[in-house]
C-alpha cells in the first residue's frame, strides 16, 4: 500500500493522539497481523513493532527457548515490560501482538487504555491455511484435531478480541482492504 499524502497522514494520526497514538493488532496466528501491520505502519509513515521479536532481544533467546526454559510466566513478564515501554515511547506505532498475550488481563487493559486495538479474524480453517502455506506445522503437529483446537481456542478468546475497537475481517477483506478500512475507521470525519 501506497503511504498516505502527507496532509491525510497528518490527520489521521492527529485523531490518534495521547495517551492513545498507537495501534496494536491483536488476533490469532495466521490472522494476518504481521502482514497488515507492516503494510499499516508503511501508509501511515510510522514504525511497525512485533511483540514477540521485541521480547526475543530481550529475553536473549527465542519465545519458544522462552517458554521451554522459563515458562509462560517469564514469557508474560518480559512482555508486559516490552509493551510498556512501547507504549510510552513517543510517537505513532503500529504494534503486533502475540494470539496469547490477550490472555493477560492486565497487558491487555493497559493496551486498549494506551492503544487503539484492531481485531485481525479470518476463519478458523482460513487460520490453519495461512499457517499452514507459511510451513509453520506447530498448530497441527501430532494433534488429532488442529482445526477443532483452533475452534476452541477462538471460541475462548473472542470475548476477549471482541472488546477491540475495531474488527478486520482479513479473509473477506484482503490485505489492502483491511489497510484501507483501519485508515477510514481511524480518520476525523
Amino acid at each position: 500500500a501506497l503511504a498516505l499524502p502527507p496532509e491525510e497522514r497528518a490527520a489521521l494520526l492527529s485523531t490518534l493522539g495521547a495517551p492513545r497514538e498507537k495501534i496494536a493488532l491483536v488476533g490469532l496466528r495466521g490472522a494476518g497481523k504481521s502482514t497488515v501491520g507492516a503494510a499499516l505502519a508503511a501508509r501511515l509513515g510510522c514504525p511497525f513493532v512485533e511483540l514477540d521479536r521485541e521480547v526475543e532481544a530481550r529475553g536473549g533467546m527465542r519465545i519458544a527457548e522462552l517458554f521451554e526454559y522459563h515458562g509462560a510466566d517469564r514469557y508474560r513478564a518480559l512482555a508486559g515490560e516490552v509493551l510498556s515501554a512501547l507504549l510510552a515511547a513517543p510517537g505513532p506505532a503500529v504494534i503486533e501482538l502475540g494470539g496469547s498475550a490477550v490472555t493477560d488481563a492486565a497487558l491487555f487493559l493497559r493496551l486498549r487504555q494506551r492503544a487503539w486495538v484492531l481485531w485481525l479474524r479470518a476463519s478458523p480453517q482460513e487460520h490453519l491455511r495461512r499457517v499452514q502455506a507459511q510451513g509453520d506445522l506447530r498448530p497441527m503437529l501430532g494433534r488429532a484435531d488442529a482445526l477443532g483446537e483452533l475452534r476452541g481456542i477462538l471460541a475462548a478468546r473472542e470475548p476477549i478480541y471482541a472488546q477491540a475497537d475495531l474488527t478486520l475481517d482479513t479473509e473477506a477483506l484482503g490485505i489492502d482492504g483491511a489497510v484501507e478500512t483501519a485508515c477510514a475507521r481511524l480518520r476525523p470525519r
